[in-house]
């Protein structure tokens, strides 16, 4: 019987909706497509973000002087970089909904702000009765260990559990240890899949 749905963050409870400001900036320092991204997120400094080995500020710091820019326009890259990001407020209403009946947790790939995020930015920290975010724990997903912390937080077992992330091989990741998985896409029905899965609201 499931007890717990836990949560992607980014691609799931927050998705880009808009490139337009990464893009912008693309053309400006002559990237390819989306290139940004890959540079914020997929770099090697990025990766060390997400593991914890270095601050969000200092990977900020790092993208300044890999492109040599000011510290304004290093300011307006990063606030333009994050400006089409947008909180599925009708997400933030089913887990509410769900969580009076299960348990909650989150588990994330992130840089070291994303707790404060939750907390004081979004305002949803409180949705969750486990947040486990991988530059915390310095493991990404999709390695083992951050589902079984989560897990073991929730005090319950992998069968007990469905996982929902917008990249499959998280999910696969999650599938290994014998959790239920959903494959997100900002077109599912959502609360459709899961009662496929025994959840009810």
């Amino acid at each position: 019987m499931i007890k717990a749905i836990i949560f992607d963050f980014g691609g799931v409870l927050l998705r880009t909706e808009s490139l337009n400001g990464r893009l912008c900036w693309e053309q400006k320092l002559g990237l390819g497509y989306r290139q940004a991204e890959e540079i914020v997120f997929n770099s090697e400094m990025g990766r060390k973000a997400q593991h914890g080995k270095i601050s969000y500020a200092a990977l900020w710091q790092w993208v300044g002087q890999h492109f040599q820019l000011s510290t304004e326009e290093l300011a307006q890259f990063e606030a333009d970089f994050w400006a089409g990001d947008v909180l599925d407020q009708n997400l933030v209403q089913l887990i509410r909904d769900l969580k009076k009946r299960y348990k909650t947790a989150l588990i994330s790939n992130a840089f070291n702000d994303l707790r404060d995020t939750l907390e004081n930015t979004f305002n949803i920290a409180n949705l969750f009765d486990v947040i486990v975010i991988s530059s915390e724990e310095g493991v990404m997903k999709p390695k083992p260990d951050l589902y079984k912390i989560t897990l073991e937080h929730l005090g319950i077992s992998a069968a007990e559990a469905v996982f929902i992330d917008d990249f499959a091989h998280n999910i696969e990741g999650a599938h290994a240890l014998g959790m239920a998985g959903i494959h997100f896409t900002p077109d599912l029905d959502l609360e459709n899949e899961l009662a496929k899965l025994g959840v009810s609201l």
